[in-house]
């Protein structure tokens, strides 16, 4: 790992004292002007982890919409003087598998076409876990838990890592990547994108991961055409072409003479604003859909980059909802619907609906009484949204918990839902699809053996 902290530093180094600066973050490039010249892609598949930053409060974004149902998760919730939904306000769902309805937040209303399309599913009460674990487990000193449980920053961690009974400096999408390497046409250009800066998922063992900015240029700043300019470029590039038998000043030259050829490959790619997606992202002009709209940008640019596999994060922050809840609800689901809205009917104009899954991570769920200040605190288990051609929409997996507070699934009694899916689970699924051997599995999810399945079944 002291290869990768190198690398990180070094850059920062460098562009701290001006001698290569980005308007994005450049960061473990492995990136040349060859790239022009790659075949086209073929076999492609992307997977978009949207990450809900704070800790998503989905016991309203999934509500119970029948008679009973609907009482439990009210009265929990203080009424609608409290942070319940109207009923009436409810967008009615009908999940297969269900023998009662359920309701989208009214926010949402953009993905419904998308669940109707049978494109859009539900993961129920998946969370951090070591194994699975009872409510009588959770009380038993030898069973594993996850460390520092309801704490933002660990299990934060943990779900980028699926890893919750040690700490790992890498992540489940770096190690992804580590894993389905070779069955890419290229070495060349990092199969892990971030469009939202650092983040331990994108962490692998391999240091390359590409960070780009979610709007603005992604190059050089400090050139110009000027013969001055030009000649500190040129002897900036001879520079990091000279040989070094210096460990420190080799990796420096590596890093700048990738970045270089970074800048000319992906400038033209996120910087352009007639591209056949733009259009779909009018409605979506925000953080989330900016970034969701550079994502689609380099799946469309697929065949020039040349990867057969990409892995890309994207985030949102803001659901620490202590207080204020309704509305900052109404506020981020607005904005998460339509830009997944808009990311999907991209993929679908490119023709790669099947070959593009997006699925939502975040901290943890909160509970389902209500705190006082009109918000919730921090809970556990959690309810997850996969969206792509290939997954099998319209319908719920894993477990809907009791919604009885001090009940079955509830380790307190304020409505803290012991998982019944793991985040292990959750990701082997989308890993198998991605192209993750079995074999390979244990290496991505260390902790996968300890449940009984690795495919939940939401993918085709």
């Amino acid at each position: 790992m002291a290869h990768i902290i190198t690398r990180r530093r070094l850059l920062q180094g460098i562009s701290g004292a001006g001698a290569l600066t980005t308007a994005g973050t450049l960061e473990f490039m492995g990136l040349s002007n060859a790239l022009a010249q790659t075949a086209p892609a073929s076999d492609y598949k992307a997977l978009v982890c949207v990450f809900l930053f704070g800790g998503n409060d989905a016991n309203n974004l999934i509500v119970p919409n029948d008679v009973a149902g609907y009482n439990l998760y009210s009265t929990a919730r203080g009424g609608t003087t409290g942070v319940a939904l109207p009923q009436s306000e409810l967008i009615t769902i009908n999940p297969k598998s269900q023998s009662t309805t359920f309701g989208f937040h009214p926010q949402m209303v953009s993905l419904k076409p998308v669940w109707d399309a049978g494109k859009l599913a539900v993961m129920c009460n998946v969370g951090t876990l070591v194994e699975p674990l009872s409510k009588s487990d959770y009380s038993n000193i030898q069973k594993a838990k996850p460390q520092q449980l309801f704490s933002h920053a660990d299990q934060q961690n943990q779900w980028q890592a699926a890893i919750s009974n040690d700490f790992s400096r890498t992540g489940w999408g770096g190690r992804l990547a580590d894993v389905t390497g070779n069955q890419n046409g290229t070495k060349n250009f990092p199969m892990v994108t971030s469009v939202a800066g650092s983040a331990l998922f994108t962490a692998g063992v391999t240091p390359r991961v590409l960070a780009i900015p979610s709007t603005g240029s992604f190059g050089l700043s400090g050139f110009n055409t000027t013969a001055p300019s030009l000649a500190r470029l040129n002897a900036l590039k001879a520079l990091s072409n000279l040989d070094s038998a210096n460990d420190f000043i080799r990796e420096a030259d590596d890093v700048i003479a990738q970045g270089l050829g970074a800048s000319d490959t992906l400038n033209p790619i996120i910087t352009s604003a007639n591209t056949t997606i733009t259009p779909l992202f009018v409605n979506a002009k925000t953080g989330i859909g900016n970034q969701l709209q550079q994502v689609a940008k380099l799946i469309e640019a697929r065949n020039t980059i040349g990867l057969k596999r990409q892995v890309f994060f994207v985030s949102i922050g803001g659901f620490d909802t202590h207080t204020n809840e309704i509305a900052t609800h109404n506020n981020l689901y607005n904005q998460v619907a339509q830009a997944m809205k808009a990311f999907y009917d991209a993929t679908v104009q490119m023709g790669v609906a099947n070959q593009v899954t997006t699925f939502t991570m975040t901290d943890f769920g909160r509970t389902l009484k209500q705190a006082s200040g009109g918000g919730s605190d921090h809970g556990w288990g959690n309810h997850q949204l996969m969206m792509g051609g290939a997954v099998k929409g319209g319908d719920f997996y894993g477990k809907f918990p009791n919604q009885t507070l001090g009940g079955p699934d509830d380790v307190s009694t304020n409505g803290r839902f012991i998982p019944t899916t793991s985040v292990d689970q959750y990701g082997a699924t989308l890993a198998k699809w991605f192209g993750v051997a079995q074999s390979d599995l244990a290496t991505v999810f260390p902790n996968i053996g300890r449940f009984s399945t690795s495919d939940l079944g939401f993918l085709a």
